[in-house]
């Protein structure tokens, strides 16, 4: 067994034998990136020193899949940061508690439940990741739309991140189908499948992949494009025409958390304004009221106005059609 690592320290792994939380002590489950939970952390411990904060980072569809596992003996105080169309699972809701954050009341309606029992202080965009430099040598033309990366010309020089694991690659696809509707969004995947070298686990793997030259189109999120252009890595961030799908990443409070009082101290931090600043240097989408724009996402062509050209999701629907969803895409596209 992996030992609990102190709240400095990088993401631990949590052991199922892990004895009952002790007062000063909390466990929290996400699905946000390494890089950020560790930034986040940091300040947070520095916010709140006397609390002791070990968390489990999984995969979107991992962390999901745990969650339904352990219902009947969660391990977990907070759930923090886990795809909105995941969290309104109601298998999930019964195991929630509501609880009015600090800051909740500034948050647009959009962006918290109703109940109270989760609310969402950042979110993600699908983008495309395009290698420029293999683009060019491979003489290709510059997709800017999902019917783009149908066509027969970028064969093999696609990556995209599974739905069934990755939250970025069901935001994908719901989009897609809730725009389209089922037969012509299913349609327009085989299409696209046509083209795909491969699916990864992760969302920000295709575009890792696409800035070290490995395939010309990451079909990500995007702040990896954002981050790669800040980098140096010759990426170009395609936001597409249509369809722009996006998740929200949402937090709550278990009911069976053990230690609650310092849960709830760390779902009210998570809605402060020092943390609204710390999410604008690895979030597209902040929903924190004042939270100071994110320079890379200007550099990187990110439209101002978000709101403009997202799609307008139904994660209700989303989250009720989720599995029947993942279920035709396997055996639809069976990788």
């Amino acid at each position: 067994m992996q030992c609990m690592k102190k709240l400095s320290l990088v993401v631990a792994v949590i052991s199922l034998g892990y004895a009952q939380a002790h007062a000063g002590s909390i466990t929290v489950y996400t699905a946000l990136e390494e890089d950020e939970i560790a930034a986040y952390l940091k300040a947070a411990n520095a916010a709140m020193p006397d609390v002791k904060v070990n968390v489990l980072r999984l995969s979107t569809g991992d962390l999901g899949a745990r969650l339904i596992a352990e219902a009947s003996n969660p391990q977990q105080d907070v759930i923090w940061g886990f795809a909105v169309s995941n969290m309104l699972d109601p298998r999930l809701q019964k195991l929630l508690e509501p609880y009015a954050a600090k800051g909740i009341d500034a948050l647009p309606a959009k962006y918290k439940g109703t109940d109270n029992k989760w609310f969402a202080a950042t979110g993600y965009v699908a983008a495309f990741c395009v290698n420029t430099d293999r683009l060019k040598s491979k003489n290709l033309p510059m997709p800017t739309s999902w019917e783009d990366l149908a066509k027969p010309v970028y064969k093999g020089e696609i990556v995209i991140p599974s739905p069934a694991a990755s939250g970025t690659g069901y935001l994908q696809i719901v989009a897609l189908l809730q725009g389209l509707g089922q037969e012509k969004g299913w349609a327009l995947l085989k299409d696209l499948d046509k083209n795909v070298a491969q699916y990864t686990p992760s969302g920000s793997r295709p575009c890792k992949m696409a800035r070290a030259g490995e395939y010309a189109i990451g079909v990500s999120f995007a702040f990896p494009a954002m981050q790669s252009i800040e980098e140096g890595y010759p990426i170009k961030m395609v936001i597409p025409a249509k369809w722009v799908g996006y998740e929200l990443e949402a937090s709550g409070l278990m009911k069976t958390a053990k230690n609650p009082a310092d849960a709830k101290r760390f779902l009210d931090w998570t809605l402060s304004q020092q943390a609204g600043g710390l999410y604008s240097k690895y979030k597209e989408l902040v929903t924190i009221p004042g939270a100071a724009p994110n320079k890379a996402a200007e550099a990187a062509g990110l439209p101002k106005d978000l709101g403009a050209v997202l799609y307008p999701v139904d994660f209700q629907k989303s989250a009720a059609e989720r599995d029947a969803t993942i279920k035709t895409w396997q055996e639809t596209i069976k990788r």
